[in-house]
């Protein structure tokens, strides 16, 4: 038993899709078999999100609320819950449409934002007391932090700040496509600027730890471009020549595994990673690796109207704890209703679960 990680799960946005599929993926029992979960939120959110559970997939899982780790039960079934107390039962819309759970319609809120927020540095102070081996969090509403008076554009900024963290970047990964970025959450404008030698050398060191303590043993990195065709010697940006390349021979003269020496155009990296080439590819900004993570991992069924599949996790290397996300949003338009798609949540788990173990190791 206490081989299983123990991994600290945040509840998200109360008004968003994270109560939900917190409920869906801890009620899978095969999963205490590989860790000890337990989940940082609000009972009167999570009970609400039992109940549509039941009523719509039959799923019968009991809340037992919590205030220590040393009180968890860890049992299928049962859901462990460190409550906050931050929202009343009366703030949680019971919306009804002909007979069945509807969505909330509140969207992004100051409320909403103030809880969120409070959760996340809830299970970073468990993981840097060691209370916990992992912390997986849902997702929050950017605005709503803000609306809140948190002024942070994501979970990676909280993590680094409360974790006194200086040099850090996201990964997001799928299946064996995994990419991690110069820079994230600010205007194209300044990430063009933030393209510089020390960073994109920082990111490729990064990249190539995070890929190990993922147990491989000798990553294989690609360095994307940031111009079309990489510039094509200087006509079209000079970024590659000046700034990316010495990059590259410096992580190279170090021992990294760069297979092509060079950077590699943008619009065949990603095939190329999908194929085997690659365990992890540097991205120079935000949507140059979200995008295809994203075509791979969000697959929409149009026929039925519903997502097959919202997979993909978001990991943030560097810190001196273990964090992974689900790679989507609150989905606030259909927050409530019971039909939220679990996988991201079980990836982001299953992620948490190879890093602690690798660490304990």
């Amino acid at each position: 038993m206490n081989e299983k990680p123990i991994v600290a799960i945040t509840m998200g946005d109360p008004f968003g899709n994270g109560p939900e599929i917190t409920v869906k993926a801890l009620a899978k029992p095969e999963l205490y078999d590989t860790c000890r979960p337990l989940v940082v939120g609000d009972a009167s959110c999570m009970e609400y999100a039992i109940q549509v559970a039941e009523q719509v997939s039959g799923l019968k899982e009991k809340l037992h609320v919590i205030k220590e780790v040393s009180e968890a039960l860890f049992e299928p079934g049962t859901i462990d819950l460190i409550d906050l107390g931050l929202i009343k039962p009366e703030q949680i819309p019971h919306n009804v449409e002909n007979g069945k759970p509807a969505p909330f319609h509140i969207g992004a809120c100051k409320l909403g934002g103030e809880a969120a927020f409070q959760y996340v540095i809830k299970v970073i102070d468990m993981a840097m007391k060691n209370e916990v081996d992992a912390t997986v969090t849902n997702a929050l509403s950017k605005e709503a932090i803000n609306m809140a008076g948190h002024h942070y554009s994501g979970h990676t900024e909280i993590y680094a700040e409360y974790t006194h963290t200086k040099h850090y970047t996201m990964m997001l990964a799928h299946d064996n496509l995994r990419v991690v970025h110069v820079s994230t959450h600010v205007s194209l404008r300044e990430a063009i600027e933030r393209v510089k030698k020390p960073r994109v050398l920082e990111v490729i060191r990064i990249a190539n730890e995070g890929c190990k303590a993922l147990g491989i043993e000798k990553p294989k990195i690609a360095v994307a471009g940031l111009n079309p065709h990489c510039g094509e010697g200087g006509l079209f940006g000079r970024e590659e020549i000046d700034e990316i390349q010495p990059a590259i021979d410096e992580a190279m003269a170090e021992g990294i595994c760069i297979p092509d020496k060079k950077p590699t155009p943008p619009d065949t990296v990603f095939s190329k990673a999908l194929g085997g080439w690659y365990d992890i590819v540097v991205c120079m900004y935000h949507d140059q690796g979200h995008i295809p993570l994203k075509v791979k991992g969000f697959v929409y069924n149009h026929k039925l109207g519903h997502w097959d599949a919202v997979a993909g996790v978001n990991i943030t290397l560097g810190l001196p704890i273990i964090r992974a996300s689900v790679d989507h949003g609150t989905g606030f338009g259909h927050a409530g209703n019971g039909g939220a798609n679990e996988l991201s949540l079980q990836n982001a788990i299953s992620y948490a679960i190879q890093l602690a173990k690798h660490r304990k190791h």
